[in-house]
């Protein structure tokens, strides 16, 4: 047979470098605080972004930005979200504050694009992070288009763990509870740390005592 002419013979085809393909494989982490739950009328007052690769380590130093909003916004809070906010601080910090929602956006996705440099490659990331997306799809839509239209939901996890896997589920790490975006972030990733060390591992799971080694070995959050 005879040998393919160089018009014949197929351009080689390039493979991604590790470096690329540690690029597509980045997560985006992001948490938001609002004014209450209701897309119709509630406030984006907090936003926080986290961008880490693979193995879940941290990439740069993140973003967390707080964002005003109206008095008429904050009285019409209900009573426990009014209490929520007081208590972290984030009530004062709204009324100090003179960023825009579309400041905020600009903001986020610059520190985004510097680790994730191609639109659509990051998933988002985060604790029942659908409620985070629509306040993102209504009031931020270029960095909402910016990222994966898939999501990963570390509380999709632990409703499986709780059903499947009860020992680890019971055996999670604490959460602070602190209701600020960039701290519920850092819990969500060590979260999903310590489901990867204990429930993505063969069956028939960890010990109840490794399960605890694994929550004890867990980073404190900042």
């Amino acid at each position: 047979m005879p040998e393919p002419t160089s018009a014949e013979t197929p351009a080689p085809t390039s493979s991604p470098t590790p470096h690329q393909e540690s690029k597509n494989d980045r997560i985006v982490w992001i948490d938001c605080e609002m004014t209450g739950l209701d897309i119709k009328s509630d406030a984006l007052v907090e936003i926080a972004a986290l961008v880490t690769d693979s193995e879940l380590n941290v990439l740069g130093d993140g973003i967390d930005i707080v964002i005003h909003a109206p008095d008429a916004k904050l009285d019409a809070m209900v009573p426990v979200v009014r209490d929520m906010h007081a208590s972290s601080g984030l009530t004062e910090e709204i009324r100090e504050s003179t960023v825009t929602v579309a400041e905020a956006e600009e903001r986020v996705l610059a520190y985004i694009r510097e680790w994730v440099p191609v639109a659509g490659s990051a998933p988002l990331a985060g604790n029942s992070i659908g409620t985070d997306r629509g306040f993102l799809a209504r009031d931020m839509p270029e960095l909402n288009s910016y990222l994966h239209y898939r999501m990963i939901d570390v509380s999709s996890i632990k409703e499986l763990c709780r059903r499947w896997y009860p020992r680890i589920y019971f055996g999670q790490p604490e959460k602070g509870m602190s209701h600020r975006a960039l701290a519920d972030i850092k819990e969500s990733i060590r979260e999903l740390a310590y489901y990867r060390a204990t429930a993505f591992v063969p069956q028939p799971g960890p010990t109840s005592d490794e399960v605890k080694q694994a929550a004890a070995d867990m980073p404190p959050v900042d």
